[in-house]
């Protein structure tokens, strides 16, 4: 099921031409990632008892509208594709009037804390994420 993330744009996202700064955008979407993981019970906590860590391999950002000081924003991650050590989810971001403002794909490794090598998908997280995709 497809995870959502609401909040405000605030005045230190924004540059000097008066809307969000393109940085932003990818911040916005590891809040709202951050959370769905957590909500699957990934808590830092948790990923520190397992000695894992989730990173960043690759984002693909397609920027379609500009954001401004204190506007409403939500956005919606959901699952894409699940292998055996990555995953890749979407971030969609959309404004107060539902319009599409961002997206991205962004492919995600496990890796062991460690040894800072990839590792296999903890399982519990391979079926959250290839459940999400059976509802598709």
């Amino acid at each position: 099921m497809a995870h959502r993330f609401a909040f405000t744009v605030q005045s230190t996202d924004i540059d000097v031409i008066g809307h969000v700064n393109n940085a932003k955008y990818l911040e916005y979407m590891e809040w709202a990632r951050f959370d769905w993981i957590w909500q699957l019970g990934f808590t830092l906590d948790e990923l520190k008892r397992r000695a894992i860590m989730p990173v960043v391999v690759n984002i693909n950002i397609n920027y379609r509208k500009e954001l401004r000081m204190r506007e409403e924003v939500y956005a919606i991650t959901t699952a894409l594709r699940v292998k055996e050590k990555s995953f890749v989810i979407r971030h969609e971001l959309f404004n107060i009037h539902d319009e599409l403002v961002a997206d991205a794909d962004v492919t995600m490794v496990m890796i062991d804390a460690n040894t800072r090598r990839s590792i296999l998908l903890p399982e519990e997280l391979k079926e959250a994420l290839e459940k999400e995709l059976a509802v598709k």
